[in-house]
């Protein structure tokens, strides 16, 4: 087969027959065009699958700030909270503490109301909130530090000064009422059999006051197996009182306390068969008959 060429000039036609050479010349163009063409189109996807990885990579960086932002935030709130009850109990202690300064004159000498004297804390700036949440806790360590040393030293103080009046143990639990049960060996009053009576029974109208028989510190104040709703008071000196079967009580935990101040309301909770206060005097944590106690002289 073969191709013939006819050129029109000014001298006539001229007839032109190309070789198979020129015939490939088209294939190889067209071979070429297409060779480019997909290389071209290699090298965009190559291109696009790079952005792809890239945004996606973008992508996973965000969330992973957006993930710490998150977590940093949570436990910020939770120190924040941390500190916010420290800062409670630090409060509650120190009205503690004033309170025990007052009930034995020594406002004078225990302040709890005012800064510790130490030296100023670092400037740590006011760029982040961190920085004041760090600066609360330092306050926090100072008030710590401050108490720690007072309290003990208050302690010491208020025991070597004159309070055995206020800690002196006499009278009876309640302002009106009876006794009506002694300290020691009785029958049972539910079972009727032979059994230790470790305090002494005080009976009366249901609401009436109970009373502390000499001041000290609260260390229980709810509900006991047995006592129903149960005061217990530290006096020092390894003498504690307990006040039981109370219909309410009147003081918390911790609570400082004055001779014959109101500490709850007469009931007949727990174990109890009527109205009445079961009172227990105990010497380093063994009930002793409360009677030398009642019965004692109080101290003008």
């Amino acid at each position: 087969m073969s191709v013939t060429v006819l050129i029109q000039g000014r001298n006539g036609v001229t007839r032109w027959q190309p070789g198979k050479a020129w015939l490939l010349l088209p294939i190889l163009l067209i071979a070429a065009g297409a060779g480019i063409f997909q290389y071209s189109y290699d090298q965009f996807a190559a291109q696009e699958k790079r952005v792809d990885h890239e945004r996606l990579s973008r992508e996973k960086q965000q969330q992973q700030v957006k993930d710490l932002k998150q977590a940093t935030e949570s436990q910020l709130a939770t120190l924040a909270a941390h500190v916010a009850r420290m800062q409670a109990d630090m409060t509650r202690l120190e009205a503690l503490g004033q309170q025990v300064a007052q009930t034995y004159k020594l406002n004078d000498q225990f302040d709890f109301s005012t800064e510790t004297g130490v030296g100023g804390l670092s400037d740590l700036g006011q760029s982040i909130e961190l920085t004041q949440l760090i600066q609360d806790m330092d306050d926090m360590v100072q008030r710590m530090d401050k108490s720690n040393v007072q309290l003990p030293i208050l302690e010491t103080v208020a025991t070597n000064l004159n309070i055995d009046k206020e800690r002196y143990i006499s009278g009876r639990p309640i302002k009106k009422g009876w006794l009506s049960s002694h300290f020691g060996l009785r029958n049972d009053p539910f079972n009727g059999r032979r059994a230790m009576h470790k305090g002494m029974d005080f009976a009366g109208a249901e609401g009436s006051e109970v009373v502390a028989t000499a001041g000290g510190v609260v260390t229980w104040a709810g509900s006991r197996f047995g006592y129903g709703n149960l005061v217990e008071i530290d006096h020092g000196n390894g003498l504690r009182t307990r006040y039981g079967h109370n219909k309410s009580v009147a003081v918390a935990v911790g609570d400082v306390v004055t001779k014959g101040e109101k500490i709850a309301s007469m009931g007949s909770t727990g174990r109890s068969t009527g109205p009445h206060v079961h009172y227990e005097v105990l010497r380093g944590g063994q009930p002793i008959d409360p009677s030398q106690y009642v019965y004692r002289k109080a101290i003008n």
